[in-house]
């Protein structure tokens, strides 16, 4: 019998996520794929290369099948392209809902505004970087959680080829700048990054100095997207909770803060030289 790396084919599913009904009848179709052929759940495992376990887990919609494990399944049920089509009936449970809802903003945003004081912004992280942080959470996540995170981050980086692009704006304090995570080459690649990024035209990289005596933002992370119909998306979980809300007085209130924010800080030619300076002494 195989063991747990089966799951190495699968990820986990949130049984609140309002995309089980897609994996739930992915899996109802695996089962009809499999019993059509004659095989029982055992012998199919045999043949994937995976655990009793997982073929049930899958075909009950508790686990979302990778696309490697549909192509496969695709061939030994000689289902000619039809599993392995169901890829893209997957893929929208692939991560988790609150980051679907994110992209899902930050793909129809024309301006994106982020004050980070903690961690680098998600989208200016690197891969490493991402799996890093996800590594020095406490308890411990498992590998399938790390990676799953770290593949939901990363897909947000399509914000950056979108045509016509976005204004984007970050400010970080100095000492998500400075911070070593996941060592000293993880942290030069990081530094480079933020450069590339910041040296794009429509965006705007600053950094906030630790020893500024004046700072708006005090209460914490911030985050503003506008949309082309004038609608505007806001999120700071220390000021008004964890959910994004969209009432313009709140709005108003962001947009304020961010502004006096960004007036405070570095000018973003300030901030690529302080960059800059901190990857030479890295």
């Amino acid at each position: 019998m195989h063991g747990d790396v089966a799951d190495d084919s699968s990820w986990a599913l949130d049984p609140e996520d309002d995309a089980q009904p897609s994996v739930e009848m992915v899996g109802r179709q695996l089962k009809l794929w499999r019993t059509a052929a004659g095989l029982r759940a055992a012998d199919f495992a045999n043949l994937m290369g995976y655990s009793e376990g997982l073929i049930y887990k899958i075909e009950q919609g508790v686990r979302i099948p990778r696309p490697e494990y549909l192509a496969k399944a695709d061939r030994i049920l000689n289902a000619g392209g039809k599993i392995a089509g169901m890829r893209d009936d997957v893929e929208k449970a692939r991560y988790p809902k609150r980051v679907r809802d994110l992209k899902r903003w930050e793909d129809e945003a024309v301006e994106l505004g982020s004050y980070e004081n903690h961690n680098l912004s998600g989208l200016l992280q690197t891969g490493e970087h991402m799996r890093a942080l996800y590594e020095m959470r406490r308890p411990a996540w498992s590998t399938d959680e790390v990676d799953r995170l770290v593949a939901a981050r990363m897909a947000r980086w399509s914000i950056f080829e979108r045509t016509p692009a976005p204004a984007l704006t970050f400010v970080q304090e100095e000492v998500t700048i400075r911070r070593p995570l996941g060592g000293r080459m993880v942290h030069r690649q990081q530094l480079e990054r933020l450069l590339e990024v910041g040296r794009l035209r429509n965006v705007e990289i600053q950094v906030m100095p630790t020893d500024r005596e004046d700072h708006a933002g005090m209460g914490g992370q911030i985050e503003v997207m506008k949309f082309a119909d004038g609608g505007a998306v806001g999120h700071s979980p220390n000021q008004f909770g964890t959910r994004p809300v969209s009432d313009p007085k709140v709005i108003r209130i962001l947009e304020l803060r961010y502004g006096i924010i960004r007036s405070q800080a570095l000018t973003p030619r300030e901030s690529l030289a302080f960059i800059e300076k901190v990857l030479g002494e890295t």
